[in-house]
């Protein structure tokens, strides 16, 4: 990264970072082909003609990337380092559009169900509408009302609906009382059929001296908030779909150089989901409204053209659809996203990346640690003999295996904003 900044030079070419999430996928006995192999994508396969292929190892080989981490990664942070530690909650509640300082602790939640003997029957709460979480964060606002703001030990607890089943809760301590420590662990088992986990402090998890005394903070504030977290609980036991809740990415809102500042760019997000938003807005991109559907992200996309020269656009449909161990829909998404596709290559932008923040595979219906594909087109790439945009493909492309984190770097040089190294 400090390499790129020393480096980058302004022009006013034009960059776009197509996210189809969680595109890659697998070839298994029960399922031959990936989504991208079955989908009629006819628009991707006259693309790829003139393109370079690729693929992109998120954080490391075999290490399974959150939706943070990877879009970090892709836009040229290093996802393992300790300025972009960055937890979902902070994510979420950016990308609600929501104001804190750096004292407050967030926790994106999952409205969940659980049997009568408090067993996992569904992690996401059938994925209620987002009027019905809206509703149910209503009914926990009360509870906070009555209490006064104040629930715990000394901590002021504000909730803020998001999409569908997700919601954040945002932690502060009161005035005169220790400051809250986000070094907290998730309560999402992250599988069914076992109760949600207890609130717990990731002991010594900074790993060095000052991580025993961290790990004593995320303690005492694990004591302080639970008994908060136990009381909205308790709000939900006559809910039918949603009678507990999950808690994941507990942290604070981090300090990290935006890219206007590192690479001279004028950055842009069409995200039509919170923690995308979020993400964008950590690293210094113009948050643009838009819906979820790929041809209203293409409406903002033409109408703000002008404005800046990086856009990062997201596709969350194809994630979506490999959690759900759906194939069909993988395919229906991708097919979608290439029947609008001359609507983007109209606008000619000088460089165009398509890949996913990382793979999603549908026989696996989570998020893995498997490279995704890579395409990368300019005047300047390498332009191989690939013929489609598949995993098979892409792994005999000429741009090869890379981390992510080295993207940034490759669209720059594509789009001639870096400068020669050395004389």
């Amino acid at each position: 990264m400090a390499l790129l900044a020393r480096l980058a030079q302004r022009n006013d070419r034009r960059i776009v970072l197509l996210v189809l999430d969680g595109i890659g996928d697998l070839r298994t006995a029960d399922q031959p082909r990936t989504a991208l192999e079955e989908a009629r994508t006819p628009n991707l396969d006259r693309l790829v003609a003139r393109s370079a292929l690729g693929r992109l190892v998120p954080v490391g080989t075999g290490v399974t990337p959150g939706s943070g981490p990877g879009h970090l990664a892709l836009f040229g942070y290093e996802p393992t380092s300790s300025d972009a530690d960055i937890g979902r909650g902070v994510l979420e509640a950016l990308g609600l559009g929501l104001d804190f300082p750096p004292d407050v602790v967030v926790a994106r939640g999952n409205f969940a169900a659980v049997d009568r003997d408090g067993l996992l029957l569904d992690r996401r709460a059938g994925r209620i509408p987002t009027a019905e979480g809206e509703r149910i964060c209503a009914l926990l606002a009360r509870r906070i009302e009555a209490a006064g703001g104040v629930l715990g030990d000394g901590v002021h607890v504000e909730v803020h609906p998001g999409e569908a089943y997700r919601f954040v809760l945002l932690f502060r301590a009161v005035e005169g009382t220790p400051r809250l420590d986000p070094g907290l662990l998730d309560t999402d088992p992250q599988r069914l059929g076992v109760p949600p986990l207890a609130l717990m402090a990731a002991t010594g998890w900074s790993g060095d001296g000052a991580g025993d005394r961290d790990a004593e903070a995320a303690r005492e504030t694990a004591r302080r908030i639970a008994p908060a977290v136990e009381a909205l609980q308790r709000e939900l036991c006559a809910e039918e779909r949603a009678n507990t809740f999950l808690l994941r990415g507990f942290s604070s809102l981090p300090a990290l150089p935006g890219v206007g500042e590192l690479y001279g760019l004028r950055a842009a997000a069409l995200a039509g989901y919170p923690i995308y938003r979020g993400v964008a807005k950590v690293c210094g991109m113009d948050v643009v409204d838009c819906g979820k559907p790929f041809e209203q992200v293409l409406d903002r996309l033409e109408e703000r053209w002008r404005d800046f020269n990086y856009f990062f656009l997201h596709v969350k449909g194809t994630d979506m659809a490999g959690e759900d161990g759906d194939p069909a829909a993988k395919v229906a998404v991708i097919e979608e996203v290439d029947a609008l596709l001359p609507r983007l290559l109209d606008l000619e932008p000088d460089v165009l990346a398509i890949t996913g923040d990382h793979s999603t595979p549908a026989p696996m219906k989570a998020h893995s640690w498997h490279p995704v594909p890579l395409l990368v087109s300019s005047e300047l790439c390498f332009a191989d003999d690939c013929e489609r945009f598949t995993e098979a493909e892409a792994i005999r492309g000429a741009v090869g295996t890379i981390p992510s984190s080295e993207l940034m770097g490759l669209l720059l040089a594509n789009a001639g904003k870096l400068a020669k190294f050395g004389a």
